[in-house]
């Protein structure tokens, strides 16, 4: 079950990270969780690192009698609903960039939101 739960946080983690700034957008303060989300997300898919979670469950894994799995998370349990193929280093370099991208745009979109809504503030005031 532990093992489980890390899959479940680990997953959560991935999706916060690649469309997390869209809660930018609603809570601004999200970024100070946000954007060093995306960073170490980013360092993991750009230099091949393994996120700690995944060998965590592999453990927990093996201490319950089970087997573990090589790779890392994305290569085991997101991929295989991408690409059938599996987890290549390009395909990496490929996801990291698009989670940057998609952050990104989504930032620049909430800056110019905050930057209309304090202009048209300091023209009229408050509201």
């Amino acid at each position: 079950m532990a093992a489980d739960a890390i899959v479940a946080l680990h997953f959560a983690f991935v999706l916060f990270v690649v469309l997390g700034a869209s809660l930018v957008l609603r809570w601004p303060r999200v970024a100070w969780f946000h954007v060093p989300a995306v960073i170490w997300g980013a360092l993991v898919e750009f230099t091949g690192w393994i996120c700690p979670l995944t060998p965590l469950e592999n453990r927990l894994r093996r201490s319950a009698g089970e087997t573990g799995y090589q790779g890392d998370f994305i290569a085991h349990y997101v991929l295989p609903m991408l690409y059938p193929n599996g987890l290549t280093r390009q395909d990496q370099l490929l996801l990291g960039s698009a989670a940057l991208a998609i952050n990104i745009a989504i930032y620049a979109l909430a800056f110019v939101r905050h930057r209309r809504r304090t202009v048209k503030e300091h023209m009229i005031g408050p509201q």
